[in-house]
């Protein structure tokens, strides 16, 4: 008996041997095939990435009666704020017709920016655990942070579009079409700034400090209290200008405004806005693969820095 058991294992470790061995674990190289092997093993993962989205809503407004619908709380009081206090004790409404939609749109834009890269920056410290005792691709962490973003905006873009109708300018009109560039360039930017800056906050902790002071300064760098327009009739300086106008959050809250708000039609807009941003969207494309490849070398020692 003791003969055909040993018979039995030896060719079960002959069948081992002949198996080629798999690579199991984070891969820390940038070769073109690492990043793509990384790349696939997010997309095994894709479930377990919809549990990590359902878990971050659930958690986040966990035991409260209102649930979702806090999600819009932030938004509507800063432009209560900005509608009273920059549009109309400011003056800044006056040039500006259906202010509150502007703003509004804005708003939207810019803070599905803000929450896929402040969120993203902080994924990896707030999943340590996971990081620590489970195999996952890390990059499933930022990209569960740009899902929960994702929904939370589209809770504040359904209210957009309510707005826009309760004040009798719905967007039935061509420019609607800005709206798909715009949101691809926010998603793609704000996931490199997560990707990046997520892989770096596990080693300098400050990191996410300094992006919170960032998305200030990007906030009013872009148009969203402020029409472009006003930009360039202050600034005479045209090179100015087109480095300003350049910038993709910019152009990505220009192209939200143009698909929402219908009353600046008829006021002067960017020149070429849908070829500026489709090469936003390429650059951008471009950073993106450039801060997986950085997280990626970054990766490796994850756990021990946690």
């Amino acid at each position: 008996m003791s003969e055909v058991n040993a018979d039995i294992a030896v060719q079960r470790f002959a069948r081992l041997s002949r198996m080629p061995l798999e690579h199991v674990g984070a891969t820390s190289g940038l070769a073109p095939r690492e990043v793509w092997t990384s790349v696939r093993d997010v997309f095994r993962q894709r479930e377990m990435l919809d549990l990590l989205i359902r878990r971050d809503l659930k958690a986040k407004y966990k035991d409260s009666a209102l649930g979702f619908l806090w999600s819009l709380a932030r938004p509507l009081m800063q432009l209560a704020i900005y509608f009273v206090v920059l549009g109309h004790f400011l003056g800044a409404a006056r040039g500006i017709p259906d202010f509150a939609i502007f703003v509004f749109a804005g708003l939207t834009a810019m803070g599905l920016f803000q929450e896929i890269a402040v969120g993203g920056t902080g994924s990896i410290l707030a999943n340590a655990g996971l990081v620590k005792k489970v195999y996952l691709p890390r990059e499933v962490f930022p990209l569960a942070s740009t899902g929960s973003a994702l929904f939370n905006f589209g809770v504040q873009l359904a209210v957009l579009l309510v707005a826009t109708v309760a004040v009798g300018a719905p967007p039935i009109h061509l420019e609607i079409i800005y709206a798909v560039p715009s949101l691809l360039v926010i998603v793609v930017y704000g996931l490199a700034f997560g990707v990046f800056f997520g892989a770096v906050n596990v080693y300098l902790r400050d990191t996410q400090y300094l992006v919170e002071v960032a998305m200030m300064l990007l906030f009013w760098a872009s148009p969203v209290v402020y029409s472009w327009q006003m930009v360039d009739t202050i600034v005479t300086n045209q090179v100015l200008v087109d480095v300003y106008t350049s910038n993709p959050l910019t152009l990505a809250v220009i192209g939200f405004q143009e698909a929402f708000w219908t009353a600046g039609d008829a006021l002067t807009q960017p020149q070429d806005l849908g070829l500026r941003l489709t090469v936003a969207l390429i650059v951008g494309l471009g950073l993106l693969f450039a801060s997986h490849r950085v997280f990626l070398r970054l990766q490796g020692n994850f756990a021990q820095e946690l």
